[in-house]
């Protein structure tokens, strides 16, 4: 008992938590019985933990969160999705690759409304990834796509995974949007020079499957015009959303709303789509991914105290700072760490627990917080397709009804593809910061 006193508490609590993760218990409840145990043992009264709940997730640029899971929600409801999928399909369908070319420009533009991975394999999957198998392509390999396509919807602006980056190390999250759009687009063109390596079959036309195109028979050009008028306005969201943000019209948080309204007038007064029925689901569905999210957050914030207090922050990134004077080692030791922590938690948790010891790192470095933001969603976006925890191969394995294996060996080749990408995104931190300063005049 006198060996456990003699480890600080702070240093219990971590042990703590991934003993509590290690048997099963849900990262949020692990965040916050490993941070009371650490204030009991500290000597704090238990009255602290509702205050420090509260200011925790009393953040307004927070509230961008259940907005933004909620507009991708009625994207999905409302059709709106479809349509846009349907004019991707005409545009590109026939380039080489087929349905290939097409499930990763959808699954990249689709990140841009919705920004959850989890949420873009359940909403979208289904429909690419039979298409992709009529095409040829093995379920196998069609769910590895759709998995690691959605993954980068942390990465593509608007990303819930920026906004709660921007919150916690307290950066511009408009300049980390803009930052992330030439990462996100070099890490949908890894993907794309995947597509050369994979075994087709002889698949079935799979274009007609995959939405249903009211237009054959027309010629190229009056099929295109057709569908780009029909998904005109679900093709606008992400221009009036990051449209909207770097021009100051509003910020990241108001965007939110702006898209959630955005996406009911469409649905509602041009689609027609809209019914009390598919509203009431699409708030259901928000609300139970929201919850997740903040769940994680408000006891994170308990976490981030007890870390605060005990000056994990100072011990353990002065220890890191001890590993080598090269910054080149240090962000080495940086990017293994994040990648191992990626195959055990999701990204939210991961972040509130490491950026409070890896920001001095960052800004003792002297590297741009804005351009380290970029390489974490592009690092833990990788974690979503990484075993045991990759939560996107989870979904997609439900989708397909294939087991984990399988799904993780069909995204193998993504998995590597996308680890070159952080490695190209790390060495050249100009790739995300040339457009803020561009933008900035």
């Amino acid at each position: 008992m006198s060996e456990l006193i003699a480890i600080p508490a702070g240093t219990q609590m971590v042990i703590a938590f991934f003993l509590l993760m290690a048997i099963g218990v849900p990262v949020a409840f692990s965040l916050g019985l490993s941070a009371l145990y650490a204030m009991w043992v500290i000597g704090f009264g238990f009255d602290l933990a509702g205050d420090l709940i509260a200011a925790g997730i009393a953040k307004y640029s927070l509230l961008a969160i259940p907005f933004f899971i909620l507009a991708g929600s009625l994207m999905g409801s409302l059709g709106i999705a479809e349509r846009m999928i349907r004019f991707f399909r005409v545009l590109i369908g026939n380039l080489p690759g087929g349905m290939g070319v097409v499930g990763t420009v959808v699954c990249l533009f689709w990140g841009a409304v919705s920004g959850s991975g989890p949420a873009s394999v359940a909403a979208i999957g289904p429909m690419l990834i039979r298409a992709m198998e009529e095409d040829g392509y093995s379920r196998a390999f069609a769910a590895g796509l759709v998995a690691t396509g959605a993954a980068f919807s942390i990465v593509i602006p608007p990303s819930i995974g920026l906004v709660i980056y921007g919150v916690i190390a307290e950066t511009s999250i408009s300049q980390l949007f803009i930052a992330a759009v030439i990462p996100g687009m070099f890490m949908g063109l890894m993907m794309l020079a995947v597509l050369p390596f994979a075994k087709r079959g002889q698949g079935r036309a799979a274009l007609d499957r995959l939405s249903p195109d009211p237009y054959v028979g027309l010629p190229y050009g009056a099929r295109l015009w057709q569908s780009f008028r029909d998904s005109f306005w679900g093709l606008m969201t992400p221009v009036v959303i990051l449209g909207g943000i770097y021009s100051g019209v509003f910020t990241p948080t108001e965007a939110a709303l702006v898209a959630t309204v955005y996406a009911l007038a469409v649905g509602g007064l041009i689609y027609r789509t809209l019914t009390v029925r598919g509203l009431y689901d699409s708030l259901a569905d928000a609300a139970a991914s929201s919850a997740v999210v903040m769940l994680v957050v408000a006891y994170a914030s308990l976490f981030g105290w007890v870390v605060t207090v005990e000056d994990l922050v100072g011990s353990y990134s002065t220890a890191l700072l001890g590993i080598s004077d090269n910054q080149t080692v240090i962000l080495i030791v940086i990017m293994v760490i994040l990648l191992i922590a990626g195959m055990f938690m999701d990204a939210v948790t991961v972040m509130f627990i490491s950026l409070p010891i890896f920001m001095p790192v960052v800004h003792e470095m002297g590297w741009s917080p804005v351009w380290f933001g970029v390489l974490l969603m592009v690092n833990l976006a990788i974690g979503l397709i990484t075993p045991p925890v990759g939560i996107n191969l989870y979904v997609a394995a439900n989708v397909t009804r294939l087991s984990i294996e399988n799904v993780a060996k069909g995204a193998l080749p993504f998995l590597l593809a996308s680890l070159v990408g952080l490695a190209v995104v790390a060495g050249f931190p100009e790739m995300s910061l040339w457009l803020v300063r561009f933008l900035a005049g």
